[in-house]
């Protein structure tokens, strides 16, 4: 044995029942297992990288709370990521939502929606996209986080969000628009927007 009693955790099923023991080893390889990929997630939801960390932090505050509850370990990953989703949805209504302000948005023109939307973000320079997006007001990045990233209908983002369906799919197409133009103002081209 290891100086200190050191364990490996071979599988993800060894990492969630250590976890579910509270072994404090086992916590830090789930949380080290996760922290750049979620955090990844977080910023996507978020206005700022701190804010994006807060919404982190509070999700793993509930994975780690509610980890007794998972019956399945090997389906850890998409429970963690589903946990810290909806923690950034609830972090937009708690705090975001409020301050919201779409009035300078509204005016867009509605543009014809395609069933290809994932073309829409396809090759273009990651880093740039998600700038754009970080751009996007907080109603409409949601939306387009949950619909084009996460794979959410218009109808689970109306769940999610509180909202009609009606106003998922206008918040996704002005998003979709403002998106557009974003990319038209910073000269990027894409031969499926064209």
């Amino acid at each position: 044995m290891p100086l200190f009693g050191h364990k490996s955790y071979r599988t993800l099923t060894e990492l969630v029942v250590g976890c579910q023991q509270g072994q404090p080893r086992a916590q830090r390889a789930f949380y080290e297992r996760y922290q750049a990929r979620m955090l990844g997630v977080c910023v996507r939801y978020a206005r700022t990288v701190a804010e994006a960390e807060d919404i982190f932090q509070e999700a793993f505050v509930k994975v780690f709370a509610h980890i007794d509850e998972l019956v399945k370990p090997e389906s850890a990953d998409s429970w963690v990521k589903a946990v810290v989703v909806r923690t950034a949805i609830n972090y937009y209504h708690r705090v975001t939502r409020p301050q919201e302000n779409l009035t300078s948005y509204e005016a867009l023109s509605e543009s014809p929606s395609s069933d290809d939307h994932l073309r829409l973000l396809a090759g273009y320079d990651q880093e740039a996209i998600l700038g754009l997006l970080a751009r996007l007001p907080d109603a409409y990045r949601l939306v387009v986080n949950l619909y084009l990233i996460e794979g959410y209908t218009h109808a689970e983002i109306a769940l999610l969000t509180n909202v009609p369906e009606a106003t998922a799919r206008s918040r996704f197409s002005r998003a979709r628009q403002l998106l557009l133009t974003l990319i038209n103002q910073h000269g990027l081209q894409h031969e499926f927007l064209g």
